[in-house]
């Protein structure tokens, strides 16, 4: 799996130990490998990997593939992921490409070559997405365009494996407590300081609202485990769902984008958030 240093992605793999899998769990530093191995039992192996770089994915691909033979996998989990907040107007390109590259083509480029694996091991595919990808909110634009990408790669994948009866399944967590939280506070305040004076005056108002509602929602998020859980159900299960809702607050969204019109769900989003009327 991708993105295990920390949050969903650690508590999976941690999870999954406990449970007897053998997990290749990837992270980018070897600190965090060394402090998931301190926690997991001997089953479970740091495997070094950064889903942008091509040889760091054809390297861990090799690795893995020298220990599993013909026998193949079970599963991947692909969890990384990273967040680019601020308002889409002068949101750096350089940063937007890097969101979509971590948390769209990287999540590509792993499967692909992780792929014949799979296929080897009747094994099947489990995306972590996010209810960003069903609504989209303020400020959070970048993001939500590769999570609404994830969906979309999620069901064509699911229709091209189809005849290898490769299950593919995606989860879609709402408000989870996990360090993703304090980064995406972290940049968008690096953002905010390399913003040009206009951005202040246009959104300034608008992105102290934001922050003070990140601080509400995190306060009611709910732990990593949750949605580990709910991958672990996606990867045992004999008929997996195609998609997993996780929290209540993904549930509503959910529900919101079916039924309601979009001006509607606007005005009910911008004002939950607290944001400035009309100018």
């Amino acid at each position: 799996m991708t993105g295990a240093s920390t949050g969903i992605g650690r508590a999976t793999a941690l999870r999954l130990d406990r449970l007897g899998f053998q997990v290749f769990a990837g992270v980018r530093k070897e600190a965090d490998g060394q402090s998931l191995k301190a926690e997991a039992t001997g089953r479970l192996s740091p495997l070094m990997l950064d889903v942008t770089d091509e040889s760091s994915i054809a390297s861990a691909a090799n690795a893995v593939s020298k220990v599993v033979g013909e026998r193949g996998l079970a599963g991947l989990v692909n969890n990384a992921g990273i967040t680019v907040p601020g308002p889409i107007e002068f949101l750096p390109i350089e940063d937007v490409r890097r969101q979509i590259d971590v948390n769209v083509i990287g999540q590509i480029a792993v499967t692909q070559a992780f792929l014949l694996m799979i296929r080897q091991g009747r094994g099947r595919i489990v995306n972590i997405g996010s209810i960003g990808g069903r609504m989209a909110t303020p400020f959070l634009g970048a993001y939500a365009a590769s999570k609404f990408a994830m969906e979309a790669i999620t069901d064509s994948l699911r229709m091209e494996l189809r005849p290898w009866k490769i299950p593919v399944s995606i989860i879609e967590p709402g408000s989870i407590y996990t360090p993703l939280w304090q980064r995406g506070q972290t940049a968008a305040d690096e953002l905010q300081e390399k913003m040009p004076e206009d951005a202040g005056v246009l959104y300034g108002e608008a992105m102290d609202a934001m922050r003070k509602a990140a601080d509400k929602f995190a306060s009611r998020a709910i732990p990593p485990e949750a949605v580990a859980k709910v991958v672990v159900k996606a990867l045992r299960s004999k008929r997996p769902k195609t998609r997993y809702l996780v929290g209540t607050d993904a549930r509503i969204q959910a529900a919101l984008v079916k039924v309601i019109p979009d001006g509607l769900r606007d005005a009910l989003v911008t004002s939950q958030l607290g944001l400035p009327k009309n100018k």
